[in-house]
């Protein structure tokens, strides 16, 4: 009986399969670092490679689990000024889950909403009351961010405040491309609600009567559109508003 011998593989074969091996291990190297606590184990990783690895493709986090579970849900609501009339609130956070709902491969795109209002809510928290009610009046006209800074100084410290304008703005544009995409180019103003609602308490999950506790709202007023460089309003307006329309049905 003659022996049977495997073809020796080609050169770019193996080349290609360790190629893959380092890749895997690669990935799952830095999988680990990314989900395990914050070590000095990270600084193998030198700069920013692991974040700009890790996101926003595999960004994953211990946030379901003890001891800090995931415990509230987060909403943002827009409305604007189009046209000259003021439309009714649609809520981007329905929308956008509507499109990770009974999908085996849901778009990232689909929890923009919840963590543009995450982020705009812990900002808005570290104002004192003082600047949480300047938050809350109407800055729309020319030069209004500006002012807006201006009226901030003061009531927190000021990285707070500077953090709080970034997540402003970063909210404020997040905000003018769900207006244009529903109501089109005829939008002068827009207005935000973003609000977390805690779901009920562990100790409560056997009580019938346990009602969730009420929605904790941040309190903005109109603003002016913001259109950041680089956005694409036309491809934002063909993914929202096809998901907006097949919601509405």
């Amino acid at each position: 009986m003659t022996e049977r011998v495997a073809p020796r593989r080609s050169v770019l074969t193996r080349v290609v399969l360790y190629a893959l091996v380092v890749l895997t291990a690669w990935h799952v190297f830095a999988s680990f670092l990314w989900i395990a606590p914050r070590a000095p184990l990270r600084e193998v990783v030198p700069g920013t490679a692991l974040s700009s690895y890790m996101l926003p493709l595999f960004g994953q986090s211990w946030s379901v689990f003890a001891p800090e579970p995931i415990n509230g849900d987060y909403r943002l609501d827009v409305r604007a000024v189009a046209d000259g009339e003021t439309t009714d609130w649609v809520s981007a956070t329905d929308v956008e889950v509507s499109m990770i709902r009974s999908t085996l491969t849901p778009p990232r795109g689909g929890i923009q909403a919840i963590d543009v209002s995450s982020r705009f809510k812990g900002a808005w928290d570290k104002l004192d009351e003082a600047g949480k009610e300047v938050a809350a009046l109407n800055y729309y006209k020319d030069d209004w961010e500006t002012r807006m800074a201006a009226e901030l100084e003061g009531h927190a410290t000021e990285d707070e405040v500077a953090a709080y304008l970034a997540q402003e703005r970063r909210t404020t544009a997040y905000a003018s491309q769900v207006a244009y995409a529903i109501w089109g180019d005829g939008v002068e103003q827009v207005q935000f609600r973003s609000s977390r609602q805690n779901i009920i308490p562990f100790a409560e999950r056997n009580d019938p009567d346990a009602v969730r506790p009420e929605a904790q709202n941040a309190a903005t007023g109109w603003r002016g559109p913001v259109v950041e460089e680089g956005q694409s309003s036309d491809s934002f307006r063909d993914v929202f508003l096809r998901a907006y329309e097949r919601l509405e049905k």
